[in-house]
C-alpha cells in the first residue's frame, strides 16, 4: 500500500495515536470485523484488564492483516468499542496502540458503548485496511 498522511492545520491536532486522515492506494482492500479479546481457542485472555485485552485484539488484528498478504502497516482505520472510557483507559489503549502502529497511524474512531456480546469484553476494535 501507498498511504499518505494528511495533516490540516485548519481542524484540531489528534488527541492520540491515530492520524487525522490518510490518502491510500493499493489493490486490495480488507475489512476486519471486530475482533474481541479471545485466543484461538475462545478462551478470554486479560479478565478485568484493558491492556491484556487491548493488546489480545491487536494480535488478532495482526494475524488477520498478515494471512491477507499485509502489515500492520497497511491499516488505514480502525474502529475501536469500549464499555468504558476515562482518562485511565485512553491512556491503556492509546498506550498500547503506539507498540502495534509506529509513528504512522491509522484513522480512529473511539466509542463508549454499553456493552459488548460477552460482559467480560472490555474492548473490541474492527479494522480496514488497504493491501
Amino acid at each position: 500500500m501507498t498511504k499518505e498522511i494528511i495533516v490540516s492545520n485548519v481542524i484540531p491536532k489528534p488527541m492520540g495515536p491515530y492520524s487525522q486522515a490518510i490518502l491510500a492506494s493499493g489493490s486490495k482492500l480488507l475489512f476486519i470485523s471486530g475482533q474481541v479479546p479471545e485466543d484461538g481457542d475462545g478462551k478470554l485472555i486479560g479478565d478485568n484488564d484493558l491492556e491484556r485485552q487491548t493488546l489480545q485484539v491487536l494480535a488478532n488484528i495482526k494475524v488477520l492483516v498478515e494471512e491477507a498478504g499485509g502489515t500492520l502497516a497497511d491499516i488505514a482505520k480502525i474502529t475501536i468499542f469500549m464499555v468504558d472510557i476515562n482518562p485511565d483507559s485512553y491512556d491503556v489503549v492509546a498506550r498500547t496502540r503506539r507498540q502495534f502502529f509506529g509513528g504512522d497511524y491509522p484513522t480512529s474512531t473511539l466509542v463508549e458503548i454499553k456493552r459488548l456480546a460477552s460482559p467480560d469484553w472490555l474492548i473490541e476494535i474492527e479494522a480496514m485496511a488497504v493491501i
